[in-house]
C-alpha cells in the first residue's frame, strides 16, 4: 500500500485510478497572479516551499486537475475615480494575462467558454481554462463592462471580495454591513449577469448579499470556495439553513482549503507579530525575484515551525467537505480550494494532493456518479442553466 503523505486517506491505485477518469474543476483558482511573476514559469515544475505557488502544469498533470476556473481577481481599493480606473486596468491586464498564457500553449490548455467545453477540451488531453472575476471592484460604475469581460470569456462573476464596494456588502469589512445586502446597482449586477449568462459567485458576499442573489437569480448561485459555519463558525463560511436554501435552487457550494476559514488557529501574537514584519519587510511578494521569494519562504517556515497549530490539517478540510455533502447531497457539493490564493492545509499542500479528496470521499460511501458531479458536473450544470437562460432572454427581446 501506497503510503498517505501528510494527514489525510491514502490514496490507493484504484482510487489514483479512478481520479484520473474524472473531470476534475476547482473554481477557484489564483494562479494567473502568478503568470507576471519574474523568473516564473507556469509550464515549469516548482516548490511551493521555495516560492509559495501551488499550481502549475506538471503539477496539475500529476494531482490530476483538469482545469478550472482562472481568477481576474483584483484587491478592493479606494472607491475613487482613480481608484477604480487603476483597478480596472488592474483587471484587463490580468484577463490578458490568462489568454496570453493559453495563446502560447495551445497544444496543452485551452479556453473553455460553455458547460459542453470542458469535455471537448478534456478529451484533447489540454488543461482547461474558465474565467472568473473575483471583486467586481474593477466594474464599478459600469455596469456594461460586464458584457466586456462576457466576450473576454468569463463565465463566473462575484460581486464582493474583504470589503464592501458599490455593489454588495462583503462578509468580512471591519466596517459592518454598507447597504444590508446588494446595493441597487448590485440588484442590477444580478440581472445583467442572468441576461449574459454568468454563474453568480457569492463567496466573499454577506449573508444577506446570498438571500437576495438566491431571490432575485433566475439561474442557480456558487458559492466558489466557502466553508459550512456548522463546522467552524466564521464570516466566511455558510451556515446550514443557507446552504439548503442554495441547494434547493439549484445552487453548490464548493468547499475551499484556507485555512482561517477552515479552524481557528491557536492564537500567538507573537507568531502574527513576527509574520507581519516579515511581509513589511518584503512587499509584495510576487513583485520578487525567485532567490528572494526562496528566502523569504525559508524564514516563512521558521516563524511557522516555531508556532505548532497555526494551521489546520486535511482532516479538519475534509469536515466541512463531508458536512456539505451529508447535509444537501453530491449534487450541490463541488470543489474550490483557493490555490495560489492562501489555500491549502497541512497535508494538501498543493493541486498534487487533489487525489486525497478522491479517496475521502469514496471512503465515505459516495459513489462513481457523485464525484464525477462534485469534481465538475454540478458546476458544469450550473453553467449550462446560466446559459440556457441568457438564450432564452436574448430570443424575447
Amino acid at each position: 500500500m501506497p503510503a498517505a503523505a501528510g494527514p489525510g486517506p491514502v490514496v490507493s491505485p484504484a482510487v489514483m485510478a479512478l481520479h484520473q477518469k474524472l473531470i476534475t474543476l476547482d473554481t477557484h483558482l489564483d494562479t494567473p497572479a502568478n503568470f507576471s511573476r519574474p523568473g516564473w514559469d507556469f509550464t515549469a515544475g516548482h516548490d511551493g516551499h521555495e516560492d509559495f505557488s501551488q499550481v502549475d502544469l506538471p503539477r496539475m498533470a500529476k494531482g490530476g486537475l483538469d482545469g478550472g476556473f482562472f481568477a481576474i481577481y483584483t484587491a478592493q481599493g479606494p472607491r475613487t475615480p482613480e481608484g477604480i480606473r487603476a483597478a480596472r486596468e488592474a483587471a484587463l491586464v490580468r484577463a490578458m494575462d490568462i489568454r496570453e498564457m493559453v495563446a502560447a500553449h495551445p497544444d496543452r490548455m485551452e479556453l473553455a467558454f460553455t458547460a459542453d467545453d470542458a469535455a471537448r477540451i478534456a478529451a484533447k488531453g489540454k488543461v482547461i481554462v474558465y474565467q472568473s472575476i473575483e471583486n467586481s471592484y474593477p466594474l464599478s460604475g459600469d455596469i456594461g463592462l460586464m458584457a466586456t469581460f462576457y466576450k473576454f470569456g468569463v463565465r463566473m462573476i462575484g460581486p464582493a471580495h474583504f470589503r464592501n464596494n458599490d455593489w454588495a456588502d462583503s462578509s468580512t469589512d471591519p466596517a459592518g454591513l454598507e447597504w444590508h445586502g446588494l446595493s441597487p446597482a448590485g440588484k442590477a449586477f444580478v440581472a445583467e449577469a442572468n441576461r449574459l449568462g454568468m454563474i453568480l459567485d457569492a463567496s466573499h458576499s454577506s449573508d444577506d448579499v446570498l438571500d437576495q442573489m438566491l431571490a432575485l437569480s433566475a439561474t442557480p448561485i456558487i458559492l466558489s470556495h466557502s466553508g459550512c459555519k456548522a463546522v467552524y463558525d466564521h464570516p466566511r463560511n455558510v451556515d446550514d439553513a443557507r446552504l439548503k436554501a442554495l441547494a434547493a435552487k439549484g445552487g453548490v457550494i464548493q468547499i475551499n482549503s484556507y485555512g482561517d476559514y477552515i479552524a481557528k488557529a491557536v492564537a500567538s501574537p507573537a507568531r502574527d507579530a513576527e509574520m507581519k514584519a516579515l511581509m513589511a519587510k518584503v512587499g509584495n511578494r510576487r513583485d520578487l525575484p525567485p532567490a528572494e521569494v526562496a528566502a523569504l519562504m525559508k524564514e516563512r517556515r521558521a516563524i511557522l515551525a516555531k508556532y505548532p497549530g497555526s494551521r489546520p490539517d486535511f482532516d479538519m478540510f475534509a469536515k466541512h467537505l463531508l458536512h456539505a455533502l451529508k447535509l444537501v447531497g453530491p449534487e450541490h457539493v463541488g470543489i474550490g480550494l483557493d490555490w495560489d490564493g492562501g489555500g491549502g492545509v497541512i497535508g494538501m499542500e498543493d493541486v498534487t494532493d487533489i487525489p486525497k479528496i478522491t479517496a475521502v470521499i469514496k471512503a465515505a460511501g459516495y459513489s462513481d456518479k457523485d464525484l464525477a458531479n462534485i469534481w465538475s458536473g454540478n458546476v458544469l450544470r450550473v453553467l449550462k442553466a446560466a446559459e440556457i437562460y441568457a438564450k432564452g432572454a436574448a430570443a424575447k427581446s
